[in-house]
């Protein structure tokens, strides 16, 4: 895997985290949590890069190889 981001992500538990189009990590609410609001999670601008991402263990965005 292929760290993208500097900045870590402080994860809470009930929300899912992805990279939207503006290119900032969003933080949204899983339907175990009804109460949760959409918010952004992240202040770092990410390039997005062809495929998949995902918020790690760590904390940071993160993606395969695409070669």
């Amino acid at each position: 895997m292929v760290r993208i981001s500097k900045t870590k992500i402080v994860r809470k538990p009930g929300y899912l985290y992805y990279l939207g189009k503006d290119s900032y990590v969003w933080g949204t609410p899983m339907k175990s949590n009804p109460k949760g609001k959409k918010y952004k999670a992240g202040t770092e601008k990410i390039e997005r890069p062809k495929g998949l991402c995902w918020v790690g263990k760590e904390g940071y965005v993160e993606t395969k190889l695409v070669k």
